[in-house]
């Protein structure tokens, strides 16, 4: 099994560590207690001076997590319905984020009808992930451990091993449906996943 991710590793820029969670592991335990995994196929960073951060004018309530110190979850509802996840990143004090844009998912979350849609594309996309992993606003401002609903594991050996053989590659491109920022190419995707919510 591979190890959980502390939060030290996590106390780097966000640019740093966005295509560093690619083949990493989100993991959600339900309140029922059963368990669900999904490989992180997409990332996006967030980081100060960034006009699409939402900590780019001032603390509020709703970001202040994202300017305490590394490994915690920052979750935001868009549209009045759909939730994003984001991973806290970099120094303490210093307000940046990991946007976890889609996953792999090991197996059907309970509750969900595939209906006419594959399994690979039930957490493609920040709303979609949520919905299937049942995190909402409930989970912001929770540390990323065991215990806690929501961790990090590293990448699987198998995964490490394909990405040295070239067999699975990254690709970094901009960010999706912003107003402002949209020209950085902070956003990055493995390539072979069918998981990826847009190309």
């Amino acid at each position: 099994m591979p190890a959980v991710i502390a939060p030290d590793w996590l106390s780097r820029c966000a640019t740093q560590v966005a295509p560093d969670l690619l083949g990493c592991v989100l993991v959600r335990q339900l309140p029922s207690g059963e368990i669900l995994r999904g490989v992180i196929v997409e990332t996006e960073a967030y980081t100060p001076g960034d006009p699409a951060c939402h900590a780019y004018r001032r603390r509020t309530p709703r970001n202040a997590v994202m300017f305490g110190p590394a490994g915690w979850a920052y979750v935001y509802l868009i549209y009045g319905m759909y939730h994003c996840f984001n991973v806290v990143t970099d120094l303490d004090g210093v307000p940046s984020a990991v946007l976890v844009r889609a996953l792999e998912l090991d197996r059907l979350p309970p509750g969900l009808d595939l209906g006419r849609h594959k399994l690979h594309r039930v957490a493609a996309g920040p709303g979609k992930l949520c919905r299937a992993l049942q995190i909402d606003l409930s989970l912001t401002v929770t540390p990323l451990a065991p215990g806690q609903g929501l961790w990090l594991e590293g990448r699987s050996p198998t995964f490490q091993t394909q990405l040295d053989a070239g067999q699975i590659s990254f690709v970094q491109t901009t960010r999706i449906g912003l107003t402002q920022g949209a020209d950085r190419p902070w956003r990055w995707y493995v390539a072979e996943s069918k998981a990826v919510s847009r190309r």
